[in-house]
């Protein structure tokens, strides 16, 4: 969908665990910006996406070794600013004649320091005014010569290169991550960098509704479109855009599939029945979901039922009105977190309903017109489309719902059992006013039963655990420093209030290692 009358910003993805956190930093100096792993990136990809400069990200593997990855070679001859880091400065060094190394006590791991040396660089505008300047190191192999035409800009004890730059080629590399907050002045390198490299700052929220409209109805032309509506952020703002684009083309499909929170369909009928006055089904689909859930634990296995029976729904409300378009509000990092590259460096975390969940064949053609955009984006977006900030401001729902909150089998009991203990959480969080300070929030009920004593009597009943985390985007995250007084006071109401909860505990596991979901 991307629009080449705006800068674009290649970034080529050697498998790097933070990769997306260069895109994050890009993306908030108004520069677009896309992340495409090295095994699709050739010569003739390079020439369509004609991109106004190139970063070549961190990656596992070692240089040094036969089959590890390049950048195509015809990369170097286009006369556009490249930065390497870390092991893209390794890529660069070895594809250019510098020569990298294994070993040798020159290893980096963890918050380090670089000294400046006397030469000055445009890309460093800002740094080393206090001295030397705090970074974070990740690497094995080290550069042990640098290529032609490269100068040395910065050092630390364990990498003699840890800054260097060709400035006749606008090639520049370095050996520690500026993307991570543990490089404290990092985005200022690459606010720098885009600033040499000419870009105006000119992908905004604004920009992306007018390009994201037009590219709407010109995919769509007169078709009728479907769109899955679950009243999250996500679809909320893909359903008001596409109305926007295509007015009563559009039919928005809500399914309740027996897996919402506690009064979460009749405010979603209400808001674009009534508010937006959208043509919208109600589809009540809860035996169909929750009989072929049964007996089923396995999390991959539950994701990939409902996201056929998503399909198999939509199918059904899609012929009689002749819908030859399905629309989604998948997001960016639905599509990292989801795709396995063949051959290429990422790896499968978890399939979402809305990616890795569907069938393989459709009877509708996709439209996703949030694709590209991280969830602060998707939420700036809504307030551009004046969606209520109640429902910008909401906080994340799996398309999967309850399902993934309910590790192992499902039951109606259990489901009824969380929903509740779910809307005590919520509404706890919302009078201590703390709501809008939190990320995502949620309970989940775990897979055991535990002994209590209440009112002198034996108990036996299920343990839930509340999950809260602040986040910017989703792609890193860190749980809620609750209180004391909160959390106890939180855990009295649960178990005085749900029956068939007895016992209450408090997830503090950031992502990672974790994901914020607990299936």
């Amino acid at each position: 969908m991307t629009d080449i009358s705006h800068d674009r910003l290649l970034i080529i993805d050697f498998g790097s665990q933070v990769t997306q956190l260069i895109a994050r930093r890009l993306r908030e100096l108004n520069v677009y910006c896309e992340i495409h792993p090295f095994n699709n990136v050739d010569f003739a990809f390079l020439e369509n996406f004609n991109p106004k400069a190139v970063i070549l990200s961190g990656g596992p593997s070692s240089v040094t070794e036969v089959d590890s990855p390049r950048a195509p070679k015809e990369l170097f001859e286009m006369g556009i600013p490249l930065l390497g880091i870390c092991y893209g400065q390794q890529v660069m060094m070895h594809q250019l004649g510098g020569k990298v190394e294994t070993g040798h006590g020159t290893a980096e791991f963890g918050r380090a320091f670089v000294t400046p040396n006397t030469n000055s660089l445009n890309i460093l505008e800002g740094w080393f005014e206090s001295g030397d300047e705090q970074v974070w190191m990740s690497h094995g192999d080290h550069v042990s010569e640098i290529a032609g035409g490269f100068k040395v800009y910065g050092t630390s004890p364990n990498a003699p290169f840890a800054i260097t730059a060709d400035t006749k080629r606008n090639f520049y590399a370095v050996q520690f991550h500026p993307e991570v907050h543990h490089t404290p002045n990092g985005s200022k390198l690459y606010e720098n960098f885009i600033k040499l490299a000419g870009f105006t700052g000119d992908w905004t929220m604004n920009a992306y509704r007018e390009q994201a409209i037009a590219s709407i109805k010109e995919t769509v032309g007169d078709q009728q479109v479907i769109c899955g509506l679950s009243g999250g952020v996500d679809s909320s703002v893909a359903a008001v855009l596409l109305h926007e684009a295509i007015g009563d083309q559009l039919t928005c499909v809500f399914v309740d599939h027996g897996l919402l929170r506690m009064g979460e369909a009749e405010e979603v009928v209400s808001m674009f029945r009534d508010h937006y006055n959208m043509k919208l089904i109600h589809a009540d689909e809860r035996d169909l979901f929750l009989s072929q859930l049964d007996g089923q634990s396995d999390p991959e296995t539950k994701r990939k039922i409902i996201g056929k029976l998503f399909i198999d729904v939509f199918d059904k409300y899609a012929k009689p009105i002749g819908a030859k378009f399905l629309a989604q509000g998948t997001l960016y990092p639905d599509v990292i977190e989801s795709v396995s590259f063949s051959g290429g460096p990422s790896v499968t975390i978890k399939s979402h309903h809305n990616v890795g969940g569907l069938p393989e064949k459709m009877d509708m053609a996709l439209v996703e017109p949030l694709r590209e955009l991280f969830k602060d984006e998707v939420r700036a977006l809504g307030q551009e489309l004046g969606l209520p900030a109640k429902f910008v401001g909401r906080h994340p729902f799996p398309g999967p719902g309850l399902a993934i909150r309910c590790p192992g089998e499902i039951t109606r009991e259990k489901l009824e059992i969380l929903r509740k203990a779910d809307a005590i959480y919520i509404d706890q969080i919302r009078k201590h006013n703390l709501y809008d300070e939190i990320w995502q929030a949620f309970v989940a009920i775990l897979p055991v039963r535990t002994v209590g004593v209440m009112g002198d009597g034996r108990t036996y009943d299920f343990a839930c655990a509340l999950r809260a985390v602040t986040s910017v985007d989703g792609m890193t995250a860190d749980y809620y420093p609750f209180s004391h007084e909160f959390l106890g006071e939180t855990a009295t109401r649960i178990i005085n209030e749900v029956e068939g909860i007895n016992r209450v505990t408090y997830d503090i596991t950031s992502k990672p290692p974790g994901t914020i979901e607990w299936e």
